[in-house]
């Protein structure tokens, strides 16, 4: 959300900010959020000038009194009595001229960061070629996740499209193991390397907590609804539940950053994927990820942002899976973010780098939403937090790359050395 203030303040850098976002008609936008500030602004200084009236004309109506002025005193309660109309119709419009405002500011995404590359889509995104790791291996013939996994006889799509549908998947036997052994060795390198505490929560959340971290209003229909009215929502990453477990809270500066993690299932209806890898496990309305949130000062949020991607990126490391990192530009960040690395792993059976995390700063934009501000160290209440958010990896495409960078010829699958031990000594998967 952004600071009405702020854009008070300084509309031309807003407009520059959302230009580079793409939005064109950012001039046209930035007057009417202005506008309808400026109504706001002028209704609360006539309910402020009725307000002194009435309480003044309220004390005269006692001395109207003691002076046996009762005409006086009459005009006067008329007087108070039509203030006290006015007022309230007056305060009415107030909530409906601020939660106007609200709705407008609510849908305008993030300001991207000064050192963002500029450019409309993904063509435009710059590579990070020190964080690159890796070469992609030499395959003769590399078969795809899907064609693996099927001729193992451990992944099964046909039989979940007659439960749930398309974009769905049985995992068996040793790749539903599998499965279980990434989350954890994830979890644990996340915990004891980096100091995160884990968490386990809710997958259920309510709107205000999808609006917090900018879900809602704007991306529901990519989402999961449960009921109608207060309705709940299956989480689409657990940023959501994350992040907003410091909402509406002022935090104690040391206390900061604060880091979680959380291993849970994730859900996306994928509105807008018609067409788009269609097959295997790429894109799927469950899947399963490690997330990684940290809140922090303003101060500490772009450095806590390499971190948040070394930690990222050191799962594929100790997985030994090549990779490399690219600067989103700011046609490609997403709506919350002001700056966004994503991690892209080779698959060989694509013969491509494929997202397996993308790393956020989101700077102030979801602490407005969620009013969450922080106390310095002399108690004095400052600004709003810092808020970052990475996939500490999406666990079913880490799978995916295992699969297809570990396949070997005889149709089995290596198994990491940093996950044998998380397999119970399995060096190898294969068909039974």
């Amino acid at each position: 959300m952004h600071d009405i203030k702020a854009i008070r303040e300084d509309r031309d850098a807003f407009v520059r900010g959302l230009k580079r976002r793409g939005l064109s008609e950012a001039e046209t936008l930035a007057d009417g959020l202005l506008a309808q500030d400026k109504a706001l602004r002028e209704l609360l200084t006539r309910l402020q000038s009725g307000q002194a009236r009435r309480n003044d004309a309220s004390k005269l109506i006692g001395q109207a009194k003691q002076k046996k002025d009762e005409a006086q005193a009459k005009a006067l309660m008329d007087e108070v009595a039509g203030l006290k109309d006015a007022i309230q119709q007056g305060e009415a419009e107030q909530r409906d001229l601020e939660q106007k405002l609200r709705d407008a500011l609510a849908v305008i995404p993030n300001i991207p960061g000064a050192d963002v590359p500029d450019g409309a889509n993904e063509a435009a995104n710059v590579a990070v070629v020190s964080r690159a790791f890796g070469k992609p291996p030499g395959l003769n013939n590399p078969k795809q996740h899907f064609e693996i996994g099927e001729a193992l006889g451990q992944m099964d799509f046909e039989r979940a499209a007659k439960v749930s549908g398309a974009r769905f998947v049985y995992l068996k036997g040793d790749l539903a193991k599998l499965e279980r052994a990434i989350a954890s060795f994830m979890l644990d390198t996340h915990t004891q390397q980096f100091g995160y505490t884990e968490v386990s929560p809710p997958v259920l959340v309510k709107s205000t907590a999808m609006f917090g971290t900018g879900q809602l209003p704007k991306f529901q229909d990519d989402l999961f609804r449960i009921g109608d009215d207060d309705p709940f929502w299956l989480v689409p990453t657990a940023e959501v539940p994350l992040t907003n477990y410091v909402a509406d809270e002022i935090l104690g500066e040391a206390e900061l950053p604060l880091r979680m993690t959380a291993f849970t299932p994730c859900f996306r209806a994928e509105a807008g994927a018609a067409g788009k890898d269609t097959r295997g496990m790429i894109r799927m309305h469950q899947f399963s990820k490690v997330e990684l949130v940290s809140i922090t000062t303003p101060e500490q949020s772009q450095a806590e942002h390499e971190r948040i991607t070394d930690a990222a990126q050191e799962i594929l490391k100790k997985l030994d899976l090549a990779h490399r990192v690219v600067t989103l530009c700011t046609g490609d960040m997403g709506f919350s973010a002001e700056k966004t690395y994503d991690i892209e792993v080779w698959l060989p059976g694509q013969n491509a780098y494929r997202e397996i995390s993308s790393c956020s700063n989101c700077g102030a934009f979801q602490a407005r939403r969620m009013n969450t501000r922080y106390r310095n160290a002399e108690g004095k209440v400052q600004g709003p937090v810092h808020t970052l958010n990475g996939s500490g990896l999406a666990v079913g495409r880490t799978l995916v790359a295992i699969l297809e960078n570990y396949q070997e010829a005889d149709g089995s699958v290596a198994v990491p050395s940093v996950l044998q031990s998380y397999m119970g000594g399995k060096t190898k998967i294969a068909k039974v």
